[in-house]
């Protein structure tokens, strides 16, 4: 019996630290209701082989007038300035070996979004584009110690009349706004790492159990949808009714298989 009791105590303790480090934002949440069965065009509502690509003015018009959400991706120029792009440097979408990050905003003009003629918009156009019309999510992307971006992004989202939100696959980022505009809506974007090739080491096998949400309290989950069944992901949803975001569904097939198990939706390639 007294074995039993022990092995019970082995089991039980990690179990319990561990749905401790998984609990999300419980008291004072934030409204979500104007995100809640939302569609988020990935990136606007673009197509890469038109006058719309990617992250571009364009792509970002169609969304808004197409009645969706837009889900945006946001680095900080060298010279401070938040600019909407998603990899780290131009080589993809402009044919340019350059990192983004190294670049000044007035560099940056000077390139165009694959075969359009759509530049690099800043984030403040952006959001004086959408002007409230619809809800945003701004994902930040940053490496895991330079969060500088965050007060840079925090200054122009704080002036914005429109319903936003930011996500970041960086815990750093999150702690960032639960220390400094705690109101602000924040995510933690996640996957399985080691299925979705890019696992290097512990600290995204922590990223892929979730485990940092003890530090950074966030208000949703935005996980890679092909991995709805991870635990942590699970329990989330389930046990602490955290609002599940799922990124990026690409089918109707697809969107009727993850409105099983998640809340919000960032699509792309096609219209739900």
């Amino acid at each position: 019996m007294k074995k039993l009791q022990r092995l019970a105590k082995m089991i039980t303790a990690p179990c319990a630290l561990y749905l401790l480090a998984l609990m999300p934002r419980m008291l004072n949440r934030p409204d979500k209701s104007l995100f809640g069965g939302r569609y988020f065009a990935h990136r606007g509502l673009h197509d890469d082989g038109t006058e719309a690509p990617e992250n571009s003015m364009e792509a970002f018009r169609r969304a808004v007038e197409a009645g969706y959400g837009i889900e945006l991706d946001v680095h900080i120029t060298r010279d401070g300035v938040p600019v909407v792009f998603h990899d780290d440097t131009l080589t993809r979408m402009c044919g340019v070996d350059l990192e983004i990050e190294k670049q000044t905003c007035d560099e940056l003009r000077q390139y165009t979004l694959g075969d359009s003629g759509e530049h690099i918009p800043r984030l403040s156009e952006v959001l004086e584009m959408v002007a409230g019309r619809q809800p945003l999510i701004v994902e930040i992307k940053s490496d895991r110690k330079d969060v500088s971006c965050c007060a840079a992004v925090d200054r122009l989202l704080g002036t914005y009349g429109g319903a936003y939100c930011i996500e970041s696959f960086n815990p750093m980022v999150l702690l960032w706004f639960r220390r400094n505009h705690n109101s602000t809506i924040r995510g933690q974007l996640s996957t399985n790492f080691k299925k979705d090739g890019e696992y290097r080491g512990a600290l995204f096998f922590l990223l892929t159990h979730l485990v940092f949400n003890f530090l950074t309290k966030p208000d949703f989950i935005s996980y890679n949808h092909e991995f709805a069944s991870e635990p942590g992901r699970a329990l989330c949803r389930r046990l602490y009714r955290n609002t599940a975001v799922a990124w990026t569904v690409r089918s109707r097939e697809e969107l009727l298989e993850a409105q099983k198990g998640f809340d919000v939706f960032i699509f792309e390639g096609f219209c739900p």
